[in-house]
């Protein structure tokens, strides 16, 4: 085969290719719009796929944002509210401003701890086990079980647990406010709470809803509507329904007088939820009382 013929035949593939391609850019649909902005919007996103956003993954959230950008501000990202680079990014991306100080959360066990038990519980060893049996083997039906769930799904190693008063414990500092814990405790007592929150209560009994055989621990609130009453700027609203002290932390000046009022320490601030400090709290407090 001569060399003429082998670049005629090359030159006529080369050809055929072109216009395969062209047809091929041509005709066949093009990706959509929203698929780009879709992907783009993804570049921004930790593509750790937990699912606190309450989306599957983090695609499938890029997805919803693309639809409606408001999404970020009714499924949070904690993750991208920690990141100013990524936040910074997202926010162009979709053309909104981010106040983080307005939206960023952090987790709160409503819950002191120190609650006795019914019985020895051999089953297995997690608080969504333990709550199928009877609420629980704790004398508190609404108490921390404290067998870690919520540890177990923490992404920021923002949990451990008191030994000594039975209950998790959550650091403030370490906790990006994710909400993977909320959704995990079978008893409903982690709270999501504003990150400048001054008042945060440690306890869920309520005292309408009592369970026959059941008792709160000797340090769970008494229900007796002083840090209610101490309020003088509204900031506190008493739900009778609950019988529970609930919080407009938009009007919370931190004066302390709830603080002060609450004769179980239930109230205290949130830079000082760590449980070795409120122990030491409670502790003063009754030598005090003492003396």
């Amino acid at each position: 085969m001569n060399t003429g013929l082998i670049i005629t035949i090359l030159s006529a593939i080369g050809i055929v290719c072109g216009i395969l391609i062209f047809m091929v850019n041509r005709f066949l649909p093009k990706e959509p719009e929203s698929l780009k902005k879709t992907e783009e919007i993804s570049g921004h996103l930790p593509g750790v796929n937990c699912g606190a956003c309450g989306y599957p993954g983090c695609f499938a959230y890029a997805q919803a944002l693309t639809k409606d950008k408001n999404t970020f501000f009714t499924n949070i990202c904690a993750t991208v509210l920690q990141e100013p680079g990524m936040l910074k990014g997202l926010g162009k991306t979709l053309g909104i401003e981010v106040d983080t100080s307005k939206i960023n959360k952090k987790a709160v066990v409503r819950c002191y701890g120190n609650s006795g038990v019914i019985g020895n519980y051999t089953g297995i060893k997690t608080c969504n086990a333990a709550s199928k049996l009877l609420g629980g083997y704790k004398e508190c039906p609404y108490g921390c079980l404290g067998l870690g769930d919520c540890m177990a799904v923490c992404p920021n190693d923002a949990i451990s647990i008191d030994k000594e008063m039975n209950v998790v414990v959550i650091d403030p500092d370490k906790c990006i406010g994710c909400g993977l814990c909320v959704a995990e405790c079978p008893k409903n007592i982690i709270q999501l709470v504003p990150a400048d929150s001054n008042i945060v209560y440690l306890c869920s009994y309520e005292s309408l809803k009592n369970i026959p055989g059941r008792e709160k621990c000797d340090v769970g609130c008494l229900h007796c509507k002083k840090c209610f009453k101490a309020c003088e700027n509204g900031a506190i609203i008493w739900n009778e329904e609950k019988a529970i002290p609930e919080f407009d932390f938009t009007r919370c000046t931190l004066c302390g007088k709830c603080i002060e009022a609450c004769p179980h320490d239930r109230l205290i601030e949130l830079s000082n939820v760590a449980l070795k400090e409120k122990v030491g709290i409670l502790k003063d407090k009754e030598k005090n009382k003492r003396r």
